[in-house]
């Protein structure tokens, strides 16, 4: 019978274990038989002072690994607490574009210092003058260029003396004499062609390409779109840049949903759920404060009608029911509109249609809700004209939350702003303020028959 291999919750207490009787190298020897990302799952539980005494005895490639699999803040202090020469050593081992990533993170002196200590400086250095949410900060500096009249056989020598890490994507890009980028073949192709034939004759010349400063996110949508596992990243004159590949994509993915679902909570930062009360306070109040002014500017829509609730008090009841609807649908119409976004399945030329189907939506769904709600308020009430009145509410203010779940994300948008930030505090600002509007108002008409 094998033995059943450890959790990562028994690897944690082993490694605490030995670390508490100051037997480093047995935690380095637990640490050493786990896969990367568990690596990293154990590492980053651990107390910053053993971090910083782990990482720089650990393999420099282990080192790597670990800085590279964890989240980007916790990469950049753990950094900060080693010396300049021990993460020089460990920046060689990473990618270069990770490697550029934690750099940009880092205090631009200690970032500095460790990189005029690298042997791999060279291939970093291109990459720190992009943004990291860019084309740019995203791209490798590692991949291989070939001439158009070069035979397969002279492409084959050439990436065996390259000799590329296991990451590396399977294409191959093809220059011409200005280095310009002319084609790209698989390695695939490569190995089943004649090893006589050109390069020129075999590659694929219908390039799909991004220039450096191209957003993230735009990054994303198009190799999704085009099952890419690169895109290379090219600059006006054509010249090849670097290489985004498909891990680099995932986490980008992973980042802008998060993001997108963070902002939409009102949250602006990335937090965790088990980070530190001040983060979370830091990074939630300022939308609080927001809310609290578009709650203020509901609430004056409910003071102009003081005089028709004090004659019919019910209606204090019953508003909640048409601003809640409202709020639940604007954010069904948002929702959809800030995923569809962020996919690329619309743009600012769908906005007219995405409108109109909203707003029938809006309406379907305001008759059947209302027709419920006004036969309820009907029969707790005996009152049909009150039924008939937050039906109508109802109806209006569900078309309300399609219009704004659709034209504020849209708008955001045109602006270049994030879709997800912020709207939904506008929309639920538009329901709150419609629905309570249109009831009372309604009802304000209606006040004689009503008492």
């Amino acid at each position: 019978m094998t033995d059943q291999p450890l959790s990562i919750d028994d690897v944690l207490t082993t490694v605490r274990d030995a670390l508490d009787r100051g037997a480093i190298q047995d935690a380095i020897a637990v640490l050493e038989q786990l896969r990367p990302p568990d690596q990293a799952e154990v590492f980053e539980e651990l107390d910053t002072d053993d971090q910083a005494a782990l990482l720089p005895r650990l393999e420099p490639d282990d080192s790597a690994n670990i800085l590279e699999e964890l989240e980007d803040e916790d990469a950049a202090d753990v950094a900060e607490q080693i010396d300049p020469t021990s993460l020089a050593r460990i920046l060689d081992e990473m990618e270069p574009d990770e490697a550029a990533d934690l750099l940009g993170d880092l205090d631009p002196d200690h970032a500095r210092r460790a990189l005029a200590q690298m042997e791999e400086a060279d291939d970093v250095r291109p990459l720190l003058i992009h943004s990291d949410d860019s084309a740019g900060g995203l791209m490798t500096s590692e991949f291989l260029v070939l001439r158009q009249r070069m035979t397969v056989q002279d492409a084959i020598q050439a990436l065996r003396e390259w000799s590329p890490s296991e990451d590396f994507a399977y294409y191959l890009y093809v220059v011409d004499r200005d280095n310009v980028l002319r084609g790209v073949v698989s390695l695939r192709k490569l190995i089943t062609a004649d090893p006589r034939a050109l390069l020129q004759d075999i590659m694929d010349t219908d390039l799909i390409t991004v220039k450096a400063g191209t957003d993230q996110e735009e990054v994303a949508r198009i190799m999704s779109k085009y099952d890419l596992l690169a895109l290379p990243v090219v600059n006006d004159a054509g010249h090849m840049l670097g290489v985004i590949t498909y891990d680099d994509v995932v986490d980008v993915i992973e980042e802008e949903a998060s993001e997108d679902i963070l902002h939409l909570g009102g949250v602006l930062d990335e937090e965790s759920a088990v980070g530190p009360v001040r983060t979370s306070v830091r990074r939630r109040l300022p939308w609080l404060y927001v809310n609290l002014v578009t709650a203020f500017l509901a609430a004056g829509v409910i003071s102009l009608f003081k005089g028709t609730i004090e004659r019919v008090a019910i209606l204090a009841a019953f508003q909640a029911i048409v601003a809640g609807q409202g709020g639940n649908a604007g954010t069904q119409a948002l929702t959809v509109m800030v995923r569809s976004l962020a996919l690329g399945e619309i743009n600012l030329r769908d906005t007219w249609r995405a409108l109109v189907k909203e707003v029938a939506v809006g309406l379907i769904n305001g008759l059947a809700v209302g027709a419920v709600v006004g036969l309820i308020v009907f029969i707790l009430q005996g009152d049909p004209l009150l039924g008939l009145i937050i039906s109508l509410a109802m109806v209006g203010n569900l078309i309300a939350a399609g219009i704004a779940g659709t034209l504020v994300p849209i708008t955001l948008r045109r602006f270049k702003f994030d879709p997800a930030l912020g709207s939904g505090v506008i929309v639920t600002t538009v329901t709150d303020v419609c629905g309570f509007g249109l009831f009372l108002g309604l009802a304000t008409v209606f006040i004689q028959w009503l008492t």
